[in-house]
């Protein structure tokens, strides 16, 4: 049987990050969560999740900082997981910099669910 594959939710609003949960948990994925950029960063490095769906605007270190940090870590392990950012910030520029950071996918608030569940499988795939 094939391990579910495991998912970083770096979300400071607690219900964004519960309605992430369910749905990606209702789709077989293990959901780990962070409620702002230090927790997140601490365990993307200890943990080495699949994914890591990041938020922009967090407290303590913004989700661009996260982005940079994990991918010029040291272990290429960690600078090697994909990471989808999610965030309210739409504009090109935005876009943009997320690709220039390292992002794999880049998708705006409000989303489609579907949206994100098919990024999400098609990031967990490719990692």
């Amino acid at each position: 049987m094939m391990k579910a594959k495991r998912i970083l939710v770096v979300e400071d609003e607690p219900a964004v990050r519960e309605v992430l949960r369910l749905r990606l948990e209702a789709s077989g994925y293990t959901v780990q969560s962070a409620k702002n950029g230090i927790e997140g960063l601490e365990k993307a490095r200890r943990d080495l999740p699949d994914l890591v769906i990041l938020d922009l605007m967090l407290p303590g270190i913004s989700g661009e900082e996260v982005c940079k940090a994990i991918r010029e870590d040291t272990d290429d392990t960690v600078s090697a997981i994909p990471i989808l950012m999610l965030t309210a910030r739409g504009t090109d520029a935005d876009r943009i910099i997320g690709k220039v950071l390292g992002a794999n996918a880049y998708i705006t608030k409000p989303f489609h669910t579907e949206d994100l569940l098919a990024t999400a499988e098609r990031l967990c795939r490719a990692a």
